[in-house]
């Protein structure tokens, strides 16, 4: 198999933002040199280290993103019998919760992203996991609540519903669906959050998560 090269397209993210979108290995300043053509482009650094190359190369800042993980064996559920969740639901009503509800993701806080393409974004990502059967719909009381997708153990996406946010509902419904994971083998269960997103962290704290991998999320679009 052949190694990585410096700059990766992303093809996912070229459909959406109108240009080609790739991401760097690392913020070396002979591949922040290599990032001179038209696009947009992304580069993960550790947040201790010195940023001085990425701001002379025309590099922003977007987002610090933290994972949070749990040996299946620490995993605290907080069941509750109206929670729910289930792979069954159709897309649509999915859909609907996505729209407009990732103002803390990265593309969102891109002052050179239109909202609309970063929406369009998460749409998308959310139409190839449900059709993966990989998207569960959160139910509280029998009513659409939200949905968790995942990959494996991983919460890859996840949003609740205007109605039901802010209700303390959540930390119910993420026990559904991480403990049906937990069932089906999963040894740890993972998640990548914004570290503006306060809820999200104090949610995965309830749920006897820990975090590691912090992570600086930097920018830069050449037109």
């Amino acid at each position: 198999m052949a190694a990585a090269g410096p700059i990766e397209r992303v093809p996912w993210d070229s459909a959406v933002l109108g240009c080609e979108a790739c991401e760097l290995a690392s913020a070396a300043p002979e591949i922040l040199a290599q990032a001179r053509t038209a696009g947009h482009y992304t580069v993960r650094v550790d947040p201790l280290a010195d940023k001085r190359a990425l701001h002379e190369h025309g590099f922003y800042y977007c987002d610090t993103l933290i994972e949070p993980y749990c040996a299946a064996g620490d995993f605290k559920p907080q069941p509750h019998p109206a929670a729910g969740a289930s792979r069954e639901t159709a897309l649509e009503p999915l859909l609907a919760i996505c729209r407009g509800e990732f103002q803390q993701g990265r593309f969102h806080r891109d002052f050179n992203v239109e909202r609309a393409r970063a929406d369009r974004r998460y749409e998308n990502w959310l139409r190839t996991l449900h059709a993966a059967g990989k998207v569960y719909a959160l139910t509280w009381q029998e009513e659409l609540a939200g949905f968790i997708a995942h990959e494996g153990g991983k919460l890859v996406l996840h949003a609740m519903g205007a109605k039901h946010r802010g209700r303390g509902f959540a930390r119910h419904l993420w026990s559904a669906v991480c403990a049906d994971l937990v069932r089906q083998g999963a040894p740890e269960l993972s998640s990548s959050i914004s570290a503006t997103n306060l809820a999200a962290l104090n949610l995965y704290v309830a749920l006897g998560f820990r975090f590691r991998n912090p992570v600086d999320v930097y920018h830069r679009l050449i037109r």
